[in-house]
């Protein structure tokens, strides 16, 4: 298959994750994008730098440095500063030799990762009930990422990579598994992306759990050390990255640096996939550069649909903030943070004045405490007395002995689980209890407000996944 060069995404507009003719094949994405550089595909890693590494791979990790690329999956990470982390631990100092020989050198066995080449594992497990974007981005452009997969492929020097998604959807496992076969018959990538479905559940896309489960295990969170950059996947050093980071890889590949950063600000470049719902009019998955204002992202989306009250970003693992204060927030890992949210996996919700706050959250954080792997007292006993005493608190009222005892139960389940899981939970339970000051009074003193009633805006899964399916076990090379 032809691939030409020219390359039809101007540099520092939008959209670039997504093209509105989508989803695209692989000949349209070529005739959108252009080819991968060479020297990150086809066997070609680019020439010996003199220090176990190649120029491709050392040159497309100095690249997504100077971007400033962070993690798009919730944490927001340095995305160079990882794929470092994994080159190393696999013995690969450039993230480039295949070969198995590294910085370890001939016959001195792997590197610091234990057991050979390294591996790339794409998250696409979107487990946040209000979140789209990853399922838009494999939909819709589907060859970015496993672009993304290649790059990071060479990048690491891996010999295997994986795309997991949410098992639920069997027509866009049949797209991607179209895709993935395309590109073999065309011969582009030299390691070939395995499709693998994954149960559902809230923690499923948590890091250690997709190594759990890839590994023959259930699909929740493991105890750590050791990570997945030190043993992961078959013990090996493995990489994993959101999809749409490794779409944004992808470009950054093609276009460089400064074509990434030239939108966004300098504490946080680039664009980022937003899910937008709630009262707005027009909800949906929305590309816009890092920094944007809150206020601007709700027009985008429309306007609200009626008076807002409140917005929750981050998701399920955000935060509450209040309305109108909320509209001049920028959107980006730092600006969230110091306002009391998250940017998370880029899920904005509006909540109507008409809703109840307070039961709104309640709703949510009962599916939480449902969702954890029990593994640990603070997911087991804390998180399921947290949701009885919301609850209470929504549903019932009348006195204020349930809200002492939530209080109380914060501090006791915060930072003490063997996840990040109670963590997130109890940032979502405190951030009701700031903003929603006045639902919260209301109802210890007099009881449920009327607003409890509506019909729920925040979606919760029903009946709940199940995230205790085992995995496939893959075998060691």
């Amino acid at each position: 298959m032809s691939q030409p060069s020219h390359r039809r995404t101007p540099p520092g507009q939008l959209p670039r994750l997504v093209s509105h003719d989508g989803p695209l094949g692989l000949q349209a994405h070529f005739e959108r994008y252009g080819p991968l550089p060479d020297s990150l595909v086809r066997g070609h890693p680019g020439p010996p730098d003199g220090r176990g590494g190649h120029n491709g791979a050392q040159q497309l990790i100095a690249g997504i440095e100077r971007a400033g690329l962070t993690g798009r999956g919730g944490a927001g990470f340095p995305t160079a500063r990882k794929i470092r982390t994994v080159a190393a631990a696999a013995g690969r100092v450039g993230g480039a030799d295949r070969g198995g020989q590294g910085r370890a050198g001939p016959g001195r066995g792997p590197g610091r990762g234990g057991r050979g080449p390294a591996v790339v594992v794409a998250n696409g497990v979107e487990s946040e009930p209000a979140s789209g974007k990853d399922a838009m981005l494999l939909s819709q452009s589907p060859h970015l990422v496993l672009d993304g997969i290649a790059a990071a492929v060479a990048a690491v020097g891996a010999s295997e990579a994986y795309l997991c998604v949410e098992g639920g959807h069997p027509q866009r496992a049949r797209q991607l598994s179209v895709a993935i076969a395309d590109r073999a018959h065309a011969g582009i990538d030299e390691v070939q992306a395995q499709l693998v479905a994954f149960p559902g559940g809230y923690v499923a896309s948590e890091e250690s759990a997709l190594v759990n489960f890839l590994n023959g295990g259930r699909a929740v969170p493991m105890y750590v050390p050791p990570r997945p950059f030190e043993r992961g996947v078959s013990g090996r050093a493995t990489l994993i990255n959101n999809v749409e980071t490794l779409a944004h890889i992808a470009l950054i590949a093609r276009y460089g640096p400064d074509w990434f950063s030239a939108i966004g600000t300098q504490a946080a470049p680039g664009s980022v996939l937003l899910t937008i719902s709630g009262t707005v009019r027009r909800p949906g998955v929305y590309e816009v550069a890092l920094g944007t204002r809150l206020g601007d992202l709700i027009s985008l989306a429309g306007g609200a649909a009626e008076p807002a009250q409140a917005i929750l970003a981050g998701g399920y693992f955000g935060g509450w903030l209040p309305w109108p204060a909320a509209v001049d927030v920028p959107v980006s890992h730092p600006g969230l943070r110091s306002a009391g949210a998250a940017l998370g996996a880029g899920v904005l919700i509006v909540l109507p004045g008409s809703a109840c706050g307070v039961g709104e959250t309640a709703r949510v954080f009962r599916y939480l405490a449902g969702q954890s792997a029990g593994q640990c007292g603070p997911c087991s006993h804390g998180l399921p007395a947290m949701a009885d005493a919301l609850d209470h608190i929504a549903w019932h009222g009348g006195d204020e002995r349930a809200d002492a005892w939530l209080r109380r139960l914060l501090p006791l389940v915060e930072a003490r689980g063997a996840c990040h899981f109670p963590d997130g939970a109890v940032a979502l339970a405190a951030s009701a209890l700031r903003v929603f000051r006045a639902d919260l009074e209301h109802h210890l003193r007099y009881g449920p407000c009327q607003r409890v009633s509506r019909a729920p805006v925040l979606p919760v899964p029903q009946p709940a996944a199940r995230p205790l399916d085992r995995g496939p076990g893959i075998r060691p090379s």
